[in-house]
């Protein structure tokens, strides 16, 4: 994945595996902090951060449409602030990756999935509050 600088704004390239770790900019060597966002991905993405990750992923599959997915996004954004550098969150947006959604067989959006290592250990159709998402982390630890 390749991630801006705070810094000098070049992009560095973090593998999945240290993408919750606080890592220097290999341009000016200042410290890129863990993701402290959500990440848009694809399959080939999802698959790599899925298998790498050191720590929980929290899955949000979402579509554009989707009014509950819109009302969702400012919490699932907070979330991956308040997790950064204990855990990860993806987009995955169904309408262009029907096929992972499918996978996990999504049939109603919002859909979240956290993971750990690849093997769910908590899921919920609808939108959650924040409060449980952030305690599916703990039990994932």
């Amino acid at each position: 994945m390749i991630r801006l600088c705070p810094t000098c704004g070049a992009n560095n390239r973090v593998p999945a595996k240290h993408l919750s770790d606080t890592g220097r900019c290999g341009s000016c060597k200042s410290a890129l902090p863990p993701v402290s966002e959500p990440i848009a991905v694809d399959a080939a993405a999802f698959a790599e951060i899925t298998r790498e990750a050191k720590v929980p992923v929290l899955v949000d599959f979402w579509a554009e449409w989707c009014r509950p997915c819109r009302m969702a996004a400012p919490e699932v954004h907070e979330l991956a602030r308040e997790m950064a550098g204990r855990g990860l969150i993806l987009k995955v947006n169904t309408e262009e990756h029907p096929a992972l959604a499918a996978q996990f067989r999504v049939q109603s959006i919002p859909y979240f999935v956290l993971l750990r290592r690849g093997i769910i250990i908590a899921e919920k159709t609808g939108v959650a509050p924040r409060a449980e998402m952030r305690r599916w982390f703990t039990m994932a630890a």
